[in-house]
């Protein structure tokens, strides 16, 4: 359990890392009166962010194979598996796509659902990570990119584990849809207060903006970028977690049962301590 709150710590630090990195434009103004991002802010705090969540993301593995679990093995056999995970799901991302449907975040939602918020982040981030080396895509986006997919696993760790499957497998599909939706509204946060630099129309934010307007302008601004892509994003994640998740995650939850086994030992055995 200590090494899992070790995890958990570390997974917190880099979610309020990545927070910041999001919300840094819009903050700006508020500590530097009459300053405003400058176009290629977002790019230049890049590589900071970068090796901020990477460092984490391999710090929480060191977490989790310095827990007490580890004399038994099943720290470092749940890493080993998320390795595996890992690089399945990013070589996945070399299939066909439409728009924005991607076979890459089932996966993540799925083992967010079964290890835990910890182990879910490190499989989205991890994913998007390895995944950019394998398909040429890095870049000041990879990032923010990593962070979006570690919140998709992080949240799913969250979700209630009802008894019954289907249940179960109907609540992922949902929670699946609606990150399709919120992976595409958090990124576009990455562009939007440097979009409209020098253009006068209603879709930019400015400084001193109040909320409500904000909200409004990027409102306009999703509409008419993101959502017919997030839409296919969502409608897949949903398909693809009804069609195959069902399997997938009783799999995960056989190795996860195996991992955590622990042999009963009496009460009045010298090896209980008693």
């Amino acid at each position: 359990m200590g090494a899992r709150r070790r995890a958990n710590g570390v997974v917190l630090v880099a979610s309020l890392v990545g927070l910041a990195a999001f919300l840094y434009p819009f903050l700006l103004p508020a500590f530097r009166r009459g300053a405003a991002p400058e176009p290629g802010a977002g790019a230049a705090a890049a590589p900071l962010v970068f090796a901020l969540v990477t460092a984490l993301c391999l710090l929480a593995i060191v977490a989790e194979l310095a827990g007490a679990d580890a004399v038994s093995g099943a720290s470092s056999k749940t890493v080993a598996l998320l390795g595996v995970l890992v690089a399945t799901d990013a070589t996945l991302r070399l299939a066909p796509t439409f728009l924005g449907a991607s076979p890459i975040f089932p996966l993540m939602l799925l083992v967010g659902a079964v290890y835990g918020p910890a182990l879910g982040f490190q499989m989205g981030a991890l994913t998007l990570l390895l995944s950019a080396f394998i398909t040429g895509g890095i870049g000041p986006w990879l990032p923010y990119q990593m962070l979006g997919a570690g919140w998709v696993g992080l949240t799913a760790g969250w979700l209630p584990r009802p008894a019954n499957p289907r249940l179960r497998l109907l609540l992922l599909a949902a929670f699946g849809a609606l990150w399709g939706f919120l992976y595409g509204g958090i990124l576009n946060l990455t562009l939007w207060p440097f979009a409209g630099a020098g253009a006068d129309t209603a879709l930019y934010w400015v400084p001193g903006l109040g909320f409500g307007e904000s909200l409004l302008r990027y409102g306009r601004f999703y509409l008419a970028t993101s959502l017919v892509h997030d839409l296919f994003r969502a409608v897949g994640n949903a398909v693809i977690l009804l069609a195959i998740g069902g399997p997938i995650l009783r799999v995960l939850e056989r190795f996860h049962s195996r991992f955590t086994w622990q042999p009963w030992v009496p009460e009045d055995s010298p090896v209980s301590g008693q």
